[in-house]
C-alpha cells in the first residue's frame, strides 16, 4: 500500500486526508467554531481550535494505514512574507509525526493545495504530468486571485498572479453581505440557497480595473439595498451575480493575458453554482466538486504523492 497523509489548517477549518493506492481520497474536515453573528476569528483562537481538533481527524485516518510520506500547508501562498499563525498548528502535527514515523514531509501552500485538490477533482492532474500551462482561480475569504500556473520538478506547481481583488476579497463579501442578512458565518451555501428564491434581474458592470475587481462597492450597494427595505433573496442574487460578474471579467482579462489555456477554478467561493453555470456557459473551465473547492487536505496529501514519486500520468 501508498498512502499518503495531507494536512491543512486553514482559517476557518481543521482537515486532514489519506491519499489511497487506489487513487481514492480518505479526507475529514472540521470548521472551527464562530459565534452566532460574528465574521471570523482572531488568529490565536483559530489556532487553538486547530491544536484542539486537528489529533482527532488524523488519529481517525491513520488506523492500519501505511503512510509513506506527508503532505502539509505552511503558509497562505508561495509568496514571500505569506505567513498565517493557524498554519503552524499543522506544521508541527506533521513534523512531529514524520520524525516518529521516519518518513519525509513535503511542505507547501494553502494554495497549492487549493489548486492539486481542484486539478484532481476534475481529472485534470495530467496537466501537471505532461508539463502544459494552465490558468487558475482560488477564490476564498482569503484570496481572490487570477494565476498563471506552470508545472515544475520542485515545486509541482508554481503560480504567477495574473490580477487579484483590489480590496476586499469575494469571501469576505459574500460573509459580510451574509451576517447583515442575518446568516451564520461561514455564509456562502446559506446565501446561495437565499439567492435561488429570487426571481430579480440584474445588470451588474462590476469595478474592473486591469483584471482587478473591486467588492468594496459591492457590500456599500448591499447594505443599501437592505436600508431600503429590499428582499433578502434579492440582496443575495445581487451579490452573487455581482461575484460573478467580476470573475467572468477577471477570466476575459486573463485569456488576453496568458493565451487561450484551460481555467481551473478552486475555493469555496466558486461551489457555488450560481457562478459555476455561469462561467461554464462562456468559457473552458474546469471546477473541483464542492467539497474539494472548500478548504481540504486532499491537495496537500495529492502534493506528497507526487513528490514522493508514486504518482504520475
Amino acid at each position: 500500500m501508498h498512502d499518503y497523509l495531507g494536512i491543512d489548517t486553514s482559517n476557518y477549518t481543521t482537515s486532514a486526508a489519506v491519499f489511497l493506492s487506489d487513487r481514492s481520497v480518505d479526507s475529514k474536515r472540521m470548521l472551527l467554531p464562530v459565534k452566532e453573528g460574528e465574521k471570523g476569528l482572531r488568529q490565536s483562537d483559530a489556532l487553538f481550535h486547530h491544536v484542539r481538533q486537528l489529533p482527532e481527524l488524523v488519529r481517525g485516518l491513520l488506523a492500519e494505514r501505511d503512510i509513506l510520506a506527508i503532505g502539509v500547508s505552511t503558509r497562505p501562498r508561495d509568496i514571500d512574507g505569506s505567513y498565517m499563525p493557524c498554519f503552524l498548528a499543522g506544521e508541527t502535527v506533521a513534523d512531529c509525526l514524520a520524525s516518529a514515523c521516519k518518513i519525509p514531509v513535503y511542505k507547501t501552500s494553502h494554495q497549492v493545495g487549493h489548486i492539486l485538490a481542484a486539478l484532481y477533482s476534475c481529472k485534470r492532474l495530467d496537466l501537471v504530468f505532461q508539463k502544459k500551462p494552465f490558468i487558475a482561480f482560488h477564490v476564498s475569504g482569503g484570496t481572490t486571485d487570477c494565476l498563471l500556473v506552470t508545472p515544475d520538478d520542485e515545486k509541482v506547481i508554481v503560480c504567477n498572479e495574473i490580477s487579484s481583488s483590489s480590496d476586499l476579497k469575494a469571501g469576505q463579501a459574500v460573509d459580510r453581505v451574509g451576517v447583515a442578512l442575518g446568516l451564520r458565518f461561514p455564509c456562502g451555501a446559506e446565501l446561495e440557497k437565499l439567492a435561488l428564491k429570487s426571481t430579480a434581474a440584474f445588470r451588474i458592470k462590476p469595478s474592473i480595473r486591469d483584471g482587478r475587481p473591486s467588492f468594496s462597492g459591492l457590500e456599500n450597494a448591499c447594505k443599501k439595498m437592505i436600508e431600503s427595505g429590499a428582499e433578502n433573496c434579492d440582496i443575495a442574487l445581487y451579490c452573487i451575480k455581482y461575484i460573478e460578474a467580476a470573475i467572468v471579467g477577471m477570466a476575459e482579462h486573463a485569456l488576453s493575458t496568458a493565451g487561450d489555456l484551460p481555467m481551473v477554478f478552486a475555493g469555496g467561493v466558486m461551489s457555488d453554482g450560481i457562478i459555476k453555470n455561469a462561467v461554464s456557459k462562456r468559457f473552458e473551465a474546469y471546477f473541483a466538486e464542492p467539497a474539494l473547492s472548500a478548504d481540504n487536505a486532499c491537495g496537500t496529501a495529492v502534493f506528497a504523492a507526487i513528490k514522493d514519486g508514486s504518482l504520475s500520468e
